[in-house]
Formats: C-alpha cells, structure tokens, sequence
C-alpha cells in the first residue's frame, strides 16, 4: 500500500522542513523524506556546530589576550572532547524540535532515499531495505549540496577530512593544512588557530575570501596572521603522503615547492548541488550545466508540479535563502500570493565577521546607480571600545540622487547580528535620512549603522569628515 500526501518533499534541512511548517500552516499536508538527519547540513554538520566551536574557542581566546584589562588568571586549556559533547547535545535537542514542529503542523517524516518514479510518485529506500511508495500532488526537491573533491585529496575521515569531519574532532591537531581559503576553510581554520593548532592555509586564487571586496577581507587577513595562521596564495596543494607519525603536504607556491607537516588535512574548495540519482532526468526537469535545477520565481522547475529550493537551485548556498525559498514554494503550492523573496544577506564566522546584504558600489554602478558611500570604524564606537573589540568598520552604499540605501555591510564584532537592521532598510527602500535620524541606544554597536548613514550625508558626529563634495540633500 503507498503513501498518500499533498507534498512530498525531499529533505530535511532548512529548505525542506520550513515547507513542511508552511505547508501546514496552509492546510496542505506535507512528507517529508530525508536520507540522514532532520535539520540537514546545516544544523548537523555547518552552521550551528561550527559556531557552537567557534564561540568555545573564541571564549579562551578573549581570556588569553584580556591581561590588561584585569585578566590575571586566562583559560589556557579546554577540555575538546567535552565541548564537542556539549556541542553533540544541543544539536540533538534541535534535530528532535524539528521532527516535533513538522507534526504538529499535520506534517509526516520518512527516513529514506526518495527517487521519483513518475511526476506522480516516488519510491522511497528506508535504512532497512525495504520500499515505500509515495503518491502526492506536488513535490519540493530540497536536497541541498554536498562537499567538492580534488585528486590527491579524498575525504578519509583520519587524516584528510572535509567540513563535517573537522567538526566531530574530539583532539584538538598540532598542525592543519586547510586547501581553500573561503569562509568554510577560514572559519574552520580560525577555531583550531585560536586552540593553538598551527594552522597553514592553501588558496588557489591570489587572495583569501576570494569573492569579499578587499577592504571587507582586510581586517580577517590581518587578524589570522596575528594568530600565526600561514596563508599561502596562488598555491595549489598537489598530494600528500605519511612521514612517520605526522602527514606531508606537497604545495606548489609561486616561490616553489612547499613540504608542510601537518597531522590533519581539512578539504574546503567548495560544495555543489545534490541532484544525482533522483530520477529528475526522466521526469524532464531542466538543470543548469552546474547541476542546479532551473526555477521560475514561484520555485517552479519546468515540470508543473516538481518545485526546488535551497542549495539545490543555486548559489548562494545559506540556509536562509533557502528558508525563505521554502516559504515562496508553500504559498504557490497554496494557491496564495507569493510575499517578495527579499534580499538575500551573508554573513562569515571568522574573527572578526563579516556581513553584507544589497548591492556593492561595483555592482551599483553597473547597474546605472551613481553613489555614496559611507564607512564609520568600530575604533570609533564607544561600546567596541568597552569590549576591547576595535577592528573593522560599517559600509553603506547609497543612491547619490536619492540617498536610498542600496547596500550595506560590516566587518567587526558582531557582524552577522548587526546586519539585520540593514537587512530591512534595504528591503523597505529607506533613505540615509531615515536610518540617521532613527534614535539608535547607546553605547550599542549598531549605533554605527546610523553614524555611516551621516558619514554619507557628509555630517558625521563621531568621527572627522572625509574631504569631498559633500552630496546633495534630497528634498
């Protein structure tokens, strides 16, 4: 006997467990079948445990470089194995939450490998062997993406690991090669450097944070080089092999051949869609050459009742792209009308962080807009002070004619947090005018949110303004 569902949907993770809420919320009712864990790569094996270790590291960091500040005792050891357990348990209260809230919105979940057999059906192979079959009206592939290779450099699990493994270590390594220098790599690597791993960075194009603009990426390159991290640009790793005890990594460098000891080697070049072996070809569902798979705007591919989402139709591959895909997918799945997907914002773990959300001042300009910009730094700020916290600044990118906010970003303490209030001024079309005259509490870091909007207006309080043509006032 088959199952019958409105929706099926393929995946667990942050993409396809949101469907299952909204689809509920919408009187539909929603399968949902995944291969692993509920929550997917992100809560898993990304975002929250990498930043469960990030802050562990982070906290024994501060107390190390805090002796002047009265620090006279600093943590100058963790218990790694406990924090890892510790990391483990929040996880899995997460992982149980999810499968509560799917139910509680009229949703069902079936562990398994899904395939579709017909634009009406797919077959489901569960842990134990045995088949399910499934009959529905509309599907989401949510299936998200998985870790590139190189050659040299297969994922063992022992000493070459990728993103995941890193993540389960319960020893801290003395040496780690990271071949990519992105925010998987960086972030990673900023953890173990701050346990003190010594930690050597491989980038195969000419600088780290490839797709940041420079003076975003500056302060993260300045702030890994105090921490020892060794970065090595235009390099490419080419293999490796054991030397005793410990592994030896061959990098070619634009100087020559490097021989790195290390004891682990973590893979981060990049990820790509998770599309294989779902019967998408039969069904003519259109890909794009990367493997993602073509959408409309409703998140419809060229099948009438396949939807996708997340990191199966694109970059960039967050989690909350795909959240806010998963809700789209729901109200066109409803019959209602679709809110504005929004813009997307980002954000990087590394220390300091770095946020952005709306259009560079490149990409403004290449779009016709003539523009303003505003920086105000951190140094500035009087609670970045208080919290010894100083590196960085806020950027805002506005329209000179209408001073429109059109993009804007941080690089400092607390970047990821302080990017929403950007997150809706950009959505909402608010002007420089707006944000500045928007009483913001002090001391607050998100104060400088309001002081770069008055930089740009050429008025600012805090700080000297730059000499330039101040630009004209919208009336």
């Amino acid at each position: 006997m088959s199952i019958k569902t409105d929706v099926l949907i393929i995946g667990g993770g942050p993409g396809g467990y949101v469907a299952a809420i909204k689809l509920g919320q919408l009187g539909k009712k929603a399968l949902v079948v995944d291969c692993n864990k509920l929550g997917g790569e992100c809560l898993n094996y990304g975002c929250i445990p990498s930043k469960a270790l990030i802050h562990a590291a982070g906290t024994m960091h501060k107390s190390k470089k805090s002796k002047d500040a009265g620090f006279d005792d600093p943590i100058h050891r963790i218990d790694w194995e406990k924090v890892v357990t510790w990391k483990d348990q929040m996880i899995g209260g997460f992982v149980k939450n999810i499968g509560v809230l799917i139910k509680g919105n009229k949703g069902d979940v079936l562990f398994g490998l899904a395939r579709f057999t017909s634009e009406h059906t797919a077959v489901v192979e569960k842990p134990d062997g045995a088949t399910e079959t499934v009959e529905f009206e509309q599907a989401i592939v949510a299936t998200g993406s998985e870790p590139f290779s190189i050659p040299g450099f297969a994922v063992d699990g022992k000493f070459v690991l990728g993103s995941k493994e890193s993540l389960e270590l319960n020893k801290v390594p003395e040496g780690l090669v990271v071949i990519g220098g992105g925010v998987i790599g960086l972030e990673i690597g900023t953890i173990f450097a701050k346990l003190g791993t010594k930690v050597t960075v491989v980038e195969f194009t000419d600088s780290i944070l490839p797709v940041i603009e420079g003076d975003l990426a500056m302060p993260v390159r300045r702030s890994l080089a105090k921490l020892g991290v060794e970065i090595l640009t235009s390099s490419r790793a080419k293999s490796w092999s054991m030397k005793g005890k410990r592994l030896e990594v061959i990098v070619e460098t634009p100087e020559g051949k490097r021989e790195i000891s290390c004891d682990k080697v973590l893979l981060a070049v990049g990820r790509a869609p998770r599309t294989k072996d779902l019967g998408l070809d039969a069904l003519g569902v259109e890909l794009d050459k990367h493997g993602h798979i073509a959408v409309d705007t409703e998140m419809l591919s060229s099948v009438d009742n396949i939807y996708a989402i997340g990191d199966a139709v694109g970059q960039p591959y967050l989690a909350h792209k795909a959240s806010r895909e998963a809700v789209l997918a729901a109200q066109s799945i409803a019959g209602k009308p679709l809110e504005p997907r929004g813009h997307v914002p980002w954000a990087v773990f590394t220390d300091p962080e770095i946020s952005w959300v709306g259009l560079t001042d490149a990409q403004a300009k290449a779009e016709g807009y003539h523009t303003v910009m505003g920086k105000f730094p951190f140094a500035a700020s009087g609670r970045a002070q208080a919290v010894r916290e100083t590196e960085g600044f806020c950027k805002i990118v506005a329209d000179k004619d209408t001073h429109r906010i059109l993009g804007a970003g941080f690089v400092g303490p607390n970047a990821s947090d302080l990017i929403g209030e950007a997150c809706l001024a950009v959505s909402m079309g608010a002007t420089l005018e707006q944000v500045s005259a928007t009483i913001h509490p002090h001391p607050t870091l998100n104060e400088t949110f309001a002081e770069a909007c008055e930089v740009a207006l050429g008025h600012p309080i805090h700080t000297l303004a730059v000499t330039r043509s101040a630009p004209s006032f919208a009336a």
